[in-house]
């Protein structure tokens, strides 16, 4: 099934069913009042939305109305955790050699991650407002899950049967503060605003056979001033799947119902072609861009963001429909108008 939360001036919004073409919402009222709540009780209140859901894909909910994504908060406005990996290995190996740094042996076998803000997530459709161009603003064109309970100690594949729902986000990144915050060997913090998530979160069982192994076997679309610069697929390069990177944070801990884990930048790596390397997938970040620059012309060409582009984020099913909706989102200046 097919969940999002509508904005309706509370911290936490209001739960809605979406139709499976993205066509027509329920409101969820009677059964969740909230996506949390939902997740709180998940094996309980799951069938119930699931009722609904089936009820809105044959036309038959007599109070549907035209879904918005425009309307849309992130499907969890605020979140107990938003933890994001680093699971394309390529990307790291591009950016560390980009700089001249090898990358670490344990890199391949213990997962990156860091712990981003989850007190303020951003809807699909709103605006990315930094304070100052200055800072290198770039978007990153991720996966992430949406957990239930999972203990400490779960091994993979515990953790992966604790995925209860999945999304795109956009892990917008401060590029030009991230050295200066790594330096101190404390982490990001200042160089990593607001997320951005799908208008939708999705059941697993709705990606069908390409949900396979903790991967997303499609293809994450990234346009950026209405140019498709990414078309990078999302299964086949992924080194640590959605389990593993669960059970990293369970090593120690548990894992509340409401948490989110991402993915990390959707890389692939380049082919040989006439002595270079070539990307025919694209890239999903800018910066992986500029260290593919880095490393074949000795310096980055393509600029960071500025004020007033445009980034879509999308991924399509092999029907060629839509399954999360699209972020679709503006970057804006601090105090705007």
């Amino acid at each position: 099934m097919k969940l999002a939360t509508y904005k309706d001036g509370s911290r936490d919004g209001q739960l809605v069913v979406v139709s499976r073409d993205l066509s027509t919402a329920h409101y969820a009222t009677g059964i969740a009042n909230t996506l949390q709540q939902a997740l709180d009780d998940w094996n309980f209140i799951a069938p119930q939305l699931q009722d609904l859901y089936v009820t809105l894909n044959h036309g038959k909910a007599r109070h549907s109305f035209n879904f918005d994504p425009r309307l849309c908060a992130a499907p969890l406005p605020r979140a107990f955790q938003w933890a994001d990996g680093s699971a394309y290995i390529n990307h790291v190996e591009l950016v560390r050699r980009a700089r001249g740094a090898e990358v670490p042996t344990s890199f391949y076998t213990d997962p990156l991650m860091y712990q981003g803000g989850s007190d303020d997530l951003l809807g699909a459709c709103d605006p990315v407002v930094v304070p100052s161009e200055a800072m290198g603003i770039d978007f990153e064109a991720e996966i992430a899950v949406v957990t239930g309970d999972v203990p400490m100690g779960a091994d993979a594949d515990a953790a992966l049967a604790g995925v209860r729902l999945l999304m795109l986000a956009n892990d917008v990144s401060l590029r030009n503060l991230i050295p200066n915050e790594l330096a101190k060997g404390f982490g990001f913090f200042q160089s990593k605003p607001a997320t951005a998530f799908s208008p939708v979160a999705v059941t697993p069982d709705e990606l069908g056979d390409a949900w396979q192994g903790g991967r997303v076997h499609l293809t994450v679309q990234s346009t950026w001033n209405g140019r498709k610069v990414g078309m990078c697929d999302a299964g086949p390069d992924m080194t640590f799947h959605f389990g593993q990177l669960i059970a990293h944070i369970c090593k120690t801990r548990r894992v509340r119902a409401g948490s989110i884990v991402g993915s990390g930048t959707v890389s692939n790596p380049g082919v040989a072609q006439d002595g270079r390397m070539d990307w025919p997938k694209g890239y999903s970040c800018i910066a992986e861009k500029r260290a593919i620059e880095t490393i074949q012309d000795g310096a980055p060409k393509t600029e960071y963001m500025k004020f007033g582009d445009t980034i879509r984020i999308e991924m399509k099913g092999k029907d060629g429909q839509s399954i999360f909706g699209a972020i679709d989102q503006e970057i804006a200046p601090l105090n705007a108008g």
